[in-house]
């Protein structure tokens, strides 16, 4: 499906370093819970405090990665989450645990950073984005299952994240270094389409702190109120996230064919269902059914979001601004979910958060829709003030094989001015009768 020789493998694996501690939070924050004096919500504000630290590397680098270069750049970051990770891996201590948890966030973020500012300036940004999910997924799932069958310390996951930043490192050197800019102050500094990239940006942390309230309880929601093992739970984790590749594939396959609206709102309508049905199991089925569904769709419709940020400005600074206003939610999601399952239980936290998804499903549906346009019935192509062409082509029995598909982008109408040579001809059908006919110019006699 992917031509290999097209594929941006070192941006793929920078991808995957950066999002893999996001996707490993829930047995992250379970483990500082049951291997450290660390109650439930405060094990989540670690948790929190990491991912904090990972949107502030957005913020703070989006305009800067040309600048000081996507090499240097993404060694640093990777340096920051293997020292960062890996020194809270190895300790016991509480204050070094959350050091090395803010040092591994922040390389993380500065990872992501690169990454995401790199995939915008592909070809195809949706493709980039997609394998990288993709990527990260798999790792994730051989994560879930094998950490449980090391033991019960908090640093097994946190050692996985350092050593994944390690193994990434030598892929740096395929990319670029520093990039001479020969654009003015000015034109650096402006922002195409700031109306849909501030709503864009402020649709997003609420959208990823509903996916990380639940993510970051998930573990808890299996072994307390489904009574499930560690192991059991695990595996279940592992399954959802090979439903998730399942479902970024579907997503690389399937492409712009639907644009970007259909697959955001009722992919985001979809997942609030699944967030209901995961929050309120109580057993096996339940629990697995919910926490599979859910998984099968969130990359799918993260995909198209990530797309659609990066569409905004081919220099990749909406799609770091985006991505790391992204983290600020998922950085307050397992605070914010250990503090609802707490006080109000887990079954109605699901209601409000499945409420919040619903939402904010509208707004992010209308950016699509306005910065790609509607996908095209079938059959149709528009015509500015007129009557749609698929209509005059059925009626007419003209050929209707240069139709585009289901999802075709509708086209700008451009009007071009053509100064055709005029011929002998023309006076033929010209109105204003011979005389401005020989006037006008014509083949010479020679």
């Amino acid at each position: 499906m992917f031509a290999p020789r097209t594929t941006p493998w070192p941006l793929v694996a920078l991808f995957t370093a950066g999002y893999l501690a996001p996707y490993l939070l829930p047995t992250t924050v379970g483990r500082l819970d049951a291997g450290l004096p660390l109650s439930a919500t405060q094990a989540g504000a670690v948790g929190s405090a990491l991912l904090l630290s990972s949107a502030s590397a957005g913020f703070v680098l989006a305009s800067r990665v040309e600048r000081i270069g996507a090499r240097r750049l993404a060694r640093i970051g990777l340096a920051l989450a293997a020292f960062g990770y890996g020194g809270a891996a190895l300790t016991h201590s509480v204050p070094a645990v959350v050091l090395g948890a803010l040092v591994g966030g922040f390389g993380s973020g500065t990872a992501t950073t690169v990454a995401a500012t790199r995939i915008a300036a592909e070809r195809d940004p949706h493709r980039a984005s997609a394998l990288g999910l993709l990527g990260v997924s798999a790792l994730a799932g051989v994560v879930y299952l094998t950490v449980p069958h090391l033991g019960r310390g908090h640093g097994q996951p946190l050692a996985a994240i350092a050593l994944t930043a390690l193994a990434v490192w030598p892929l740096t050197s395929r990319l670029p270094g520093r990039t001479a800019l020969p654009q003015t102050r000015r034109q650096r500094a402006r922002l195409p389409h700031l109306r849909s990239g501030l709503v864009l940006a402020g649709a997003m942390p609420c959208w990823s702190l509903v996916q990380n309230s639940l993510w970051g309880v998930s573990g808890r929601i299996g072994l307390t109120q489904a009574h499930l093992t560690e192991a059991a739970v695990g595996v279940v984790f592992a399954v959802a996230l090979g439903a998730g590749l399942l479902g970024v594939l579907g997503a690389g396959a399937l492409g712009p064919r639907l644009g970007r609206a259909l697959p955001i709102g009722a992919g985001t309508a979809l997942i609030a269902g699944c967030v209901v049905a995961s929050a309120s199991a109580t057993d096996l089925t339940t629990f697995a059914a919910g926490e599979i569904a859910w998984n099968l769709l969130y990359p799918v419709v993260l995909s198209y979001l990530i797309g659609l940020a990066a569409s905004l400005d081919p220099r990749g600074r909406w799609a770091v601004l985006v991505g790391s206003a992204s983290s600020l939610g998922t950085a307050a999601g397992p605070l914010t979910g250990s503090l609802l399952s707490a006080r109000a239980g887990f079954p109605d936290m699901g209601a409000v958060l499945a409420a919040g998804l619903l939402v904010v499903a509208v707004p992010m549906t209308a950016v699509a829709l306005h910065t790609a346009g509607r996908p095209l019935l079938p059959g149709t192509v528009r015509r500015r003030g007129g009557t749609p062409a698929a209509v005059v082509a059925a009626s007419t029995g003209a050929p209707t094989g240069a139709v585009p598909q289901v999802g075709a982008p509708e086209q700008a109408v451009v009007e071009i001015t053509v100064d055709a040579p005029a011929v002998s001809a023309r006076g033929a059908y010209d109105t204003a009768g011979p005389r401005r006919a020989a006037a006008a110019p014509g083949p010479s006699a020679d």
